[in-house]
């Protein structure tokens, strides 16, 4: 895995990929050298004309699904266009937002980065089923670190919101649910992986949502210590792509405390690691969800 970089991605030739949050940052990179290496990318982005304008950046086949992750009604509309799957990329993400709520309820962080995602990956398994060697990779970060599960009030109604807290909770759910699936789905193989730490539009975003001058200030300044998008990306490439990616594991950049570099097997913490509680937020989401996935 030295030095892995885009050039040792393999022909994705005859390939579908679907990449959540598609229209900017990570998702628009992961699209764009997904479509060069030919593979057909469907763009799944809350804004059909924001997708459509990051598509016309797509050298390559592409197509624009309106998916919002936050409406789990638009989560099951988008997966009933897709018949066949190889790689679902669950990209998208919010981070650190003031309170709110999804459409169906659910405090907006875990609803968007954990409970769409995972609503999207089950309704997609029959499709990802009928393609050999189907993949499916959720985005974590860093922040999962700081993340503790909160079985009793995971849509923080009962006590004190935190957004860095909310955010983290989501996060530390992408890896253990991305572990949970491994272990439950055996024709599908899932793998987590993080972009360290990424000049996107996800810091300037919470700041607005905010309207936070300090906010705005810190973004500016972590961008000066962030990595390219076109870094930040390759641990979900090689997780989607490489034959080395192995499933239950968690990729991130190789270099200081996993901030930037080249993709490399990243440590989790104990939490990340904890089966019952990846069982235990696994039967939360059936829960919360509605949707019982059609496992073997």
């Amino acid at each position: 895995m030295s030095r892995w970089s885009e050039a040792d991605i393999p022909d994705q030739t005859g390939r579908t990929v679907l990449v959540t949050g598609a229209n900017s940052g990570l998702g628009l990179r992961t699209a764009q050298v997904l479509a060069a290496k030919g593979a057909h990318v469907i763009m799944g982005c809350r804004s059909v004309q924001r997708g459509e304008a990051a598509r016309r950046t797509v050298q390559g086949s592409a197509e624009v699904l309106e998916l919002d992750l936050a409406d789990l009604g638009s989560v099951r509309s988008a997966a009933e266009q897709v018949a066949t799957l190889d790689v679902l990329i669950n990209n998208a993400g919010i981070m650190a937002v003031p309170y709110g709520k999804t459409v169906d309820g659910f405090e907006r962080q875990f609803g968007t980065n954990h409970l769409g995602h995972a609503a999207l990956t089950w309704l997609l398994l029959p499709a990802l089923r009928q393609r050999p060697g189907a993949r499916v990779v959720t985005v974590s970060s860093l922040m999962h670190q700081y993340g503790r599960m909160n079985f009793d009030d995971p849509n923080w109604e009962r006590r004190s919101y935190s957004s860095s807290g909310a955010y983290s909770q989501s996060k530390l759910a992408n890896i253990l649910f991305a572990r949970e699936l491994e272990r439950r789905a055996s024709d599908v193989t899932s793998i987590a992986a993080h972009p360290g730490m990424t000049a996107t539009e996800l810091t300037n975003n919470m700041a607005d949502a905010h309207k936070s001058s300090i906010m705005r200030i810190g973004g500016r300044i972590s961008h000066l210590f962030s990595q390219s998008v076109e870094m930040g990306a390759l641990p979900q490439l090689y997780a989607a792509t490489s034959p080395e990616a192995r499933g239950g594991e968690y990729y991130g950049p190789d270099g200081f405390r996993g901030l930037r570099g080249h993709p490399t097997k990243a440590g989790m913490t104990s939490a990340a690691r904890d089966d019952l509680a990846a069982s235990r937020l696994w039967d939360l989401t059936v829960k919360l969800t509605g949707i019982t996935p059609d496992l073997p």
